[in-house]
């Protein structure tokens, strides 16, 4: 089952937690009182790369009969859509860049390269992902309403077909993240009316109008007598892009470490229990400075989820203190390569189709999600845990994992 007391999975008190709070928030104090002309050049030079790419790649497809220019034409567009939709859309509209008060470059104006309005995204994913993160029953980001996620969701037939959806919205992630913001789940539970779903529905169409316009008529009958191959490019350019960023969305959210967690642990949440719920349900994987860039730097998921309104670009010296914390309050800092990443999440998915009474592992220590049941012991719980008062060297999470890993703890 999911976590449902959160400090008492992580192995800490609730002077723990609040202290983590103070050095997490002193994290936040710095990188908004150095912020400048460095960031500020590094986001305006970012948005002139990818027009760059994409201008260059739609003139390229003028000549798209020809293979190579299609293939370079195409990968260049696919480029500049990945880089439009990671680095740029998605962190603008977080409001990364508001404190420049560039109104080129806010969240208030910026409308991104993709099928899903920018209105509804920040609706579903700035305010419902981010503050309700992997709370089951509430963050909808949880298999966003067509696969089983995790064992806290109930099993029914259609879950079956978990492989196959994943498929579906890897390949249209654009429109699947563009249905997200109709919230279809609401409106079958009754919490959404169908005269709100149409509303909806009509600034979703109008965002579809303007993109299928832009990638699928306009700029295929500017090719002329080509316009049949550069409609081939823009839809495979989209493809590159929904792929690219489906795989660093579940990498970031769905391996194992990435902890989901109970409606009755949130009800009682302090600010300082966010932060913890965000380092405990998120996950990063290793990336160079170019995958950095190209992910829209979510290489850094925890620590974008801990502070989503702060410079992506300074994310990976943010990375380095938060993995200090880690090491100080012994948890864990989950992350791997993107092929392991990946695997896991897919191995969740693939597994998950089963109902629970044919898989081994119980819903108390499955792989995709572990509760604080996993660690009670027959001698009682928490014992071992807490400060050695021998070495003054804290004993939480990771200790607790690695010990029951060792067989030192005995599961009751």
């Amino acid at each position: 089952m999911a976590i449902t007391d959160i400090k008492r999975y992580a192995h800490l008190t609730a002077e723990d937690v609040e202290a983590l709070e103070r050095e997490l928030d002193a994290i936040r104090t710095d990188i908004e009182e150095s912020r400048g002309e460095r960031d500020a050049r590094y986001i305006r030079r970012s948005i002139q790369l990818q027009r760059a790419l994409a201008a260059g790649g739609r003139a390229v497809l003028f000549a798209s009969r020809n293979k190579v220019a299609w293939c370079v034409g195409t990968a260049m567009l696919g480029t500049a859509k990945i880089i439009e939709n990671m680095e740029l859309g998605h962190n603008i509209i977080h409001g990364q860049w508001d404190w420049m008060n560039d109104p080129e470059i806010h969240s208030t104006e910026w409308e991104w390269d993709t099928t899903a309005p920018g209105t509804h995204w920040k609706k579903s994913h700035n305010f419902i992902h981010h503050k309700y993160t992997n709370v089951v029953g509430l963050d909808d980001d949880i298999g966003y309403g067509i696969m089983r996620l995790t064992r806290d969701q109930r099993w029914e037939r259609w879950m079956i077909g978990n492989p196959i959806y994943n498929v579906l919205l890897g390949t249209l992630f654009e429109w699947g993240v563009a249905a997200h913001g109709l919230e279809t789940t609401k409106y079958r539970k009754g919490e959404k009316s169908l005269a709100e779903v149409r509303k909806d529905l009509r600034i979703i169409g109008k965002k579809v109008g303007k993109q299928v316009g832009k990638d699928y008529i306009v700029f295929p009958a500017l090719a002329g007598p080509n316009w049949k191959y550069t409609l081939a490019a823009n839809a495979v350019a989209n493809l590159i892009r929904n792929y690219w960023a489906y795989m660093v969305i579940f990498c970031g959210h769905f391996p194992d470490g990435a902890e989901k967690f109970t409606k009755e642990e949130f009800d009682n949440e302090t600010r300082a229990e966010w932060y913890l719920r965000q380092m405990l349900g998120s996950a990063n994987f290793h990336a160079g400075p170019l995958m950095a860039f190209m992910s829209g730097n979510l290489c850094y998921q925890i620590e974008h989820h801990l502070f989503p309104d702060l410079p992506s670009n300074r994310y990976a010296e943010i990375s380095e203190r938060v993995r200090a914390l880690c090491e100080k309050y012994d948890l864990p800092y989950t992350t791997g390569s993107l092929g392991r990443q990946y695997l896991q999440s897919f191995r969740t998915i693939a597994k998950l189709a089963l109902p629970d009474k044919l898989l081994k592992a119980s819903s108390d220590n499955a792989p995709e999600t572990n509760s604080e049941l996993k660690f009670r012991i027959r001698d009682g719980m928490r014992e071992s845990f807490g400060v050695d008062p021998a070495t003054g060297k804290r004993r939480g999470l990771r200790s607790a994992i690695r010990e029951l890993e060792n067989g030192a703890i005995a599961v009751a």
